[in-house]
């Protein structure tokens, strides 16, 4: 009986142990990240990096889709069917105006000219007794008359021995071809496509709204789809007569130096047309938070304890080169969080490892 009420006292004497325990540990557990949070001497406040609220230019822009095209481009094709005889240019060269690109098999036009020459040289002879006579006043207006013929059947039969052979109309850049010397054209057919890639020409369209600021000869920026790193600067070239009744919007051309001819034709082109400047309060993109169509910063503030991350909210603007316009919310000069945002909590204190303005990015 002894044994058993020692038994039972033991067991609970444990029991309580257990529970002073396990209250010790929960009260440890719920100070510790009080601590933590406080940033105690524990060093456990998180490590950003600052950025200065400053004043930068923004431009609003309209920002529309053209595709690029030469200043000139074509495709050269024969007017009519015939064999080729000698190819004279290569695949990707620079030719000039006048430069003869591809030459016809033409042993029938060469022969018409031997022939109209031949005729010419006779009534030529006929023309110059003819002068003799008329001297005399009995020349017939008949030999005359052959004469003149003579001359136009010659001009004739060179024009089409020159039909046989295919000259390029502008200066240029000549594409790829598969023609070849005994190869068999047909009169549409395409032999090779010329483009004047020192300028390139943008076509595109914008609405109406936006027609008191399009004006030719004014500046204009693009960028290509193709190469985003690339800026290019140019002029509206022209704009067109009317305004489409659909779409309410005028075509405009824009006109950009292009003598590396790094742009080529049928490219996609984002084409800027600024409409107004402002100095606007700036911060980096990486800045930024966004809860919705909220958007935050983390203001650091400093106080007696030290520094404390403060969520604030913004209304934000434009973009330009990874710099964001804060309309409203955010003073120049003000210091706030650049990167690292989702380590930072309202209120939270935090080590700040840098500070310096915004750089613009590259590009």
């Amino acid at each position: 009986m002894v044994r058993r009420h020692f038994f039972l006292i033991a067991a609970g004497a444990f029991l309580l142990l257990m529970l002073l325990g396990g209250a010790i540990k929960l009260m440890a557990g719920e100070k510790g990240p009080q601590k933590a949070a406080g940033g105690g001497a524990g060093g456990r406040a998180p490590a950003v990096s600052q950025v200065v609220a400053v004043q930068h230019p923004f431009a609003d822009r309209i920002e529309v889709l053209g595709v690029a095209k030469g200043r000139e481009s074509v495709t050269i094709t024969s007017d009519t069917t015939e064999l080729v005889t000698a190819v004279h240019f290569r695949d990707g060269q620079a030719v000039s105006k006048g430069q003869v690109l591809v030459e016809l098999k033409a042993n029938e036009q060469d022969a018409g000219v031997q022939q109209a020459q031949a005729q010419l040289a006779q009534a030529q002879r006929d023309y110059q007794r003819w002068n003799t006579l008329a001297q005399q006043g009995i020349a017939p207006k008949a030999t005359a008359e052959q004469y003149r013929a003579a001359q136009a059947s010659l001009k004739a039969a060179q024009a089409r021995k020159l039909d046989r052979v295919i000259r390029a109309p502008f200066s240029g850049v000549v594409g790829l071809s598969d023609i070849a010397p005994g190869a068999l054209i047909a009169p549409g057919s395409p032999i090779v496509s010329l483009d004047d890639l020192s300028v390139i020409r943008v076509d595109f369209n914008v609405p109406d709204r936006y027609l008191s600021i399009l004006r030719p000869g004014a500046p204009i920026s693009a960028r290509p789809d193709a190469l985003p790193d690339q800026a290019l600067v140019g002029r509206i070239a022209e704009l067109d007569t009317r305004i489409d009744p659909n779409t309410r919007a005028i075509r405009a051309r824009a006109e950009f130096p292009n003598a590396s001819h790094l742009i080529k034709p049928g490219m996609m082109i984002r084409v800027g047309v600024e409409h107004g400047r402002r100095i606007g309060v700036a911060v980096p993109e990486s800045a930024i938070q966004y809860e919705g169509d909220q958007a935050y910063v983390f203001v650091i503030t400093l106080g007696a304890k030290g520094a404390r991350a403060v969520k604030q909210p913004v209304t934000v603007g434009v973009s330009d080169g990874g710099l964001v316009e804060v309309t409203g919310g955010l003073p120049p000069g003000a210091r706030v969080v650049a990167d690292g945002l989702n380590r930072v909590q309202d209120g939270q204190p935090v080590r700040v490892a840098g500070a310096g303005p915004p750089k613009k990015a590259a590009g």
